[in-house]
């Protein structure tokens, strides 16, 4: 049995992974902003306790991590859902947007990381969900903002994985592709309100894009929450987890990508190094 420490509970990725947790019979705190849609989308149960939490107050962050630890007595799990989006072009958000979209997406993440792993490191074991993006590893018009805060937890991912690893602990990053949640409406995604024209053809159409897929993505949710609750049980999880066809064919758009640049540029990037001795 697992004990999960969830945040963006309510609605979501968050809302079914606690779903599915809840009726394997782990043990779960669930955490919003508002804990009351939790108990009221769960109703009261032994193994559930329902915390208001704002990832970007620190001090309410360190009182759930101890609500968590007093009523369970351990984390074994935890899941970094909470965030949202930001669409428009990089010139069209404003620093106010920028900024809070960190304080979320990235701030947020770590100040619930470091108030854990105190008790993942005690117990010498643990699993760090964080969820990113497909987002998070190849950045798109419109999206560049957010994106790069996915780029930012990948790239913690990573660094806690190795930091982690001879403590008995695991960090993985979460790289959903498009899937039929709310991410697209306006309770999860933020629009920038500015618009330049001379990026009608790029920012701008995935402004529209965006609108017309809503409710029309091609992962399903309830599938990708079922993969990842059973995902902690995998004995030598990976670094990295792409979920979803169009996140597969991403990393591979990519990849080879990176390899025709490396073939075109590889002597140029060479060529910088001091010269050996011969």
């Amino acid at each position: 049995m697992h004990t999960w420490f969830i945040t963006g509970a309510s609605r979501g990725f968050g809302a079914l992974i606690a779903e599915k947790a809840l009726a394997k019979g782990d043990q779960v705190v669930a955490t919003a902003r508002n804990p009351k849609a939790i108990l009221k989308r769960f109703g009261e149960r032994p193994n559930l306790l329902a915390v208001g939490l704002d990832v970007t107050d620190e001090a309410q962050v360190h009182a759930a991590v101890r609500q968590a630890v007093t009523r369970f007595g351990r984390i074994d799990v935890l899941v970094n859902n909470a965030g949202y989006g930001l669409l428009g072009a990089v010139e069209e958000a404003s620093g106010a947007e920028i900024e809070a979209l960190y304080r979320t997406n990235v701030f947020g993440l770590l100040a619930v990381t470091r108030a854990v792993l105190p008790h993942m490191r005690r117990q010498r074991s643990g699993h760090i969900l964080n969820f990113s993006s497909v987002g998070g590893y190849r950045s798109v018009a419109g999206f560049g903002v957010y994106c790069s805060t996915k780029f930012a937890v990948e790239g913690l991912t990573e660094a806690l994985a190795d930091e982690l690893r001879p403590l008995g602990i695991h960090a993985t990053a979460i790289e959903p592709g498009y899937f039929r949640t709310d991410f697209l409406d306006s309770t999860s995604l933020s629009v920038s309100p500015t618009q330049i024209a001379d990026y009608a053809e790029t920012a701008g159409a995935v402004r529209t894009k965006a609108t017309e897929i809503s409710h029309h993505q091609p992962g399903d949710p309830d599938k990708l929450a079922e993969v990842v609750v059973a995902f902690v049980d995998a004995p030598n999880p990976p670094v990295r987890l792409p979920l979803g066809s169009d996140t597969v064919a991403a990393i591979e758009a990519k990849h080879a990508a990176d390899a025709e640049l490396l073939a075109e540029w590889r002597s140029v990037s060479a060529s910088t190094d001091f010269a050996t001795a011969a």
